[in-house]
């Protein structure tokens, strides 16, 4: 029996050439789908410069065939990206995603905490989003009070939810 070729299938133990190759599929589809996001959407990733233009690039082109070599070039600049940031936020806006679901659901805890337990909820939220309107928050929290007494459609509360969420997207 020959030790050198089994010493040279024991050496490497990194990922095979088939597992590069789908790693590389997957980053080029997530590319793909920052092309063909709407510009608004776009916005609320925090992109490398170079990984941005490529982006923008892609969206001007018209040939089928430049576009393809285009989408291969965003997958090589993802893979010297860091997309973890990147992943996290494509799942928060994926509805089906657990991240988006536990996303959905902090927003509904803080949203129902606030209109419950008043200001030392508002004070507990500020500390966490300082850039939040304290007035704004009060004045919905009275408002939502006020509905839930009077049994009417919940308005407030919903206008509450989606200022949390515009404060934490």
């Amino acid at each position: 029996m020959d030790d050198s070729k089994t010493e040279a299938n024991t050496e490497y133990e990194g990922p095979s050439k088939s597992q590069l190759k789908r790693d590389s599929h997957a980053l080029q589809a997530m590319g793909q789908e920052l092309v063909e996001m709407p510009e608004g959407k776009l916005q609320k990733f925090n992109l490398p410069d170079a990984l941005k233009d490529a982006i923008y690039e892609a969206r001007r082109l018209k040939s089928r065939e430049a576009k393809r070599r285009h989408l291969q070039y965003i997958g090589k600049l993802m893979r010297i990206s860091d997309i973890d940031n990147i992943q996290e936020t494509l799942e928060k806006m994926d509805h089906q995603s657990l991240t988006y679901r536990q996303h959905f659901q902090r927003l509904e805890a803080w949203r129902d905490s606030l209109i419950n337990e008043g200001n030392q909820a508002i004070e507990n939220f500020l500390s966490d989003y300082p850039m939040a309107d304290r007035q704004q928050l009060r004045n919905l929290q009275r408002q939502a009070n006020r509905e839930l007494e009077l049994k009417k459609p919940p308005a407030a509360a919903r206008k509450m939810f989606q200022y949390i969420r515009s404060l934490t997207d």
